[in-house]
């Protein structure tokens, strides 16, 4: 084996824990909210307009970011990482509502850069050793958010705060940061960078890029919907016990993990048929768990469309990343599909002004309509099938 193929495995296995300490981090933030409320004197109302700052700041990041990253994906990965971990060591000392936003921005610029960066790493990667990464990669992001947050949460009822729980959060994204600075950098050639200036080839990314992320969001406003208000379905709707209702968005994670490494041990999955089932099955899903007067098959409703729902994003970017080798395209697709963290919570706050609040839930069923037409416009060519996985290409 030569040094270029070693270094292979190291390369997944450094994605794959980056991806986690950046789950682990959005994990213990959402467990430090009451706590940052209280702090701040912050009424739900109030706290939900400072958070806004986040997909704010991460939107035009994630549009910038990507062009400026080619042919140094690992290294503009490693400057991502360390800038949010700048940000979140300073989100553990300010004070007020003003400050809180202003410090949540560049969180969210830094994590959306994050995002994007480990994106066209990942991209990178799987042309390099064409083999699947993606939902290995995606996959640790929601395990690390299931498992930071009760973590965080014994943390503080053992009297940790939240400026030392943060600290301890930024130390960590820079320390499994530092390793990418070992990983090998592809000089740029003149086939990198930016799409072929002024002409169509430019536009025509642009378009297949907003495609991509629109399909993308669908799966996303669904999933943010799920993590803000299934818990408060099952708790203040169906009466369950307020431990038995938060499992709610842990379920659906846990069943997006599951689906995302399965879907890695299928090569030759078609783009359109994975599309398909994810649509059909996710609807079904969303709409059992949220109009279901049974716990138990509302949870199951939500697992399903977690299990349908989480390969489509890692998916698409993968094909956006065998598409385009520039970076060009992934950061396209990964912009527009984050834009559904601002679409979902209005959607849904905006209908429970006229129908009930897990009616306004059901209704994201609409989300398979998008989905499916854009699998069955997009063809169903066979160099859209996943590649096939290799041993050794697979982190370990």
């Amino acid at each position: 084996m030569t040094a270029g193929t070693a270094v292979r495995p190291a390369t997944g296995r450094r994605l794959v824990v980056v991806s986690g300490a950046w789950g682990a981090f959005w994990g213990t933030w959402s467990a430090l909210l009451p706590a940052v409320a209280e702090t701040d004197s912050a009424t739900p109302a109030m706290l939900g307009v400072v958070l806004t700052a986040v997909p704010l700041g991460a939107i035009p990041a994630m549009a910038l970011i990507g062009r400026l990253a080619v042919g140094r994906e690992y290294r503009a990965l490693f400057c991502s990482v360390a800038a949010m971990a700048v940000a979140v060591l300073a989100l553990g000392s300010v004070t007020g509502l003003t400050a809180l936003a202003g410090t949540l921005f560049a969180v969210g610029a830094t994590s959306g850069a994050v995002d994007v960066c480990l994106n066209a790493a990942t991209a990178r990667h799987e042309r390099e050793t064409s083999a699947p990464h993606f939902q290995i990669v995606h996959a640790a992001f929601p395990v690390a958010v299931i498992a930071a947050a009760p973590i965080t949460g014994l943390a503080r009822q053992l009297g940790a705060g939240t400026h030392v729980v943060l600290v301890v959060c930024a130390v960590l994204l820079f320390l499994v940061g530092l390793p990418l600075l070992r990983t090998g950098r592809r000089p740029v050639t003149a086939g990198d960078g930016r799409p072929a200036a002024g002409g169509a080839r430019r536009r025509t990314l642009w378009l297949l890029g907003a495609g991509l992320g629109a399909l993308g969001g669908c799966v996303l406003v669904v999933e943010n919907a799920v993590e803000q208000w299934s818990v408060l379905v099952l708790e203040d709707l169906r009466g369950a016990a307020p431990a038995l209702a938060s499992t709610a968005p842990a379920v659906y994670m846990a069943a997006m993990t599951a689906s995302r490494v399965a879907v890695r041990k299928m090569p030759g999955l078609r783009l359109r048929r994975l599309i398909v089932i994810a649509a059909i099955g996710g609807a079904a899903g969303i709409v059992a768990g949220s109009l279901s007067p049974s716990v138990p098959v509302s949870l199951a409703g939500f697992a399903i469309a977690g299990l349908a729902f989480g390969p489509v994003v890692p998916v698409l970017l993968s094909h956006a990343g065998t598409r385009d080798s520039t970076g060009y395209l992934v950061s396209i697709a990964s912009a527009v599909s984050y834009t559904a963290f601002l679409v979902s919570p209005v959607f849904v706050g905006t209908l429970t002004r006229w129908v009930s609040l897990p009616v306004a839930m059901a209704s994201l069923a609409v989300m398979a309509v998008p989905l499916l037409v854009g699998a069955f416009a997009h063809g169903d060519r066979a160099e859209d099938r996943a590649p096939a996985e290799r041993p050794e290409s697979m982190p370990r």
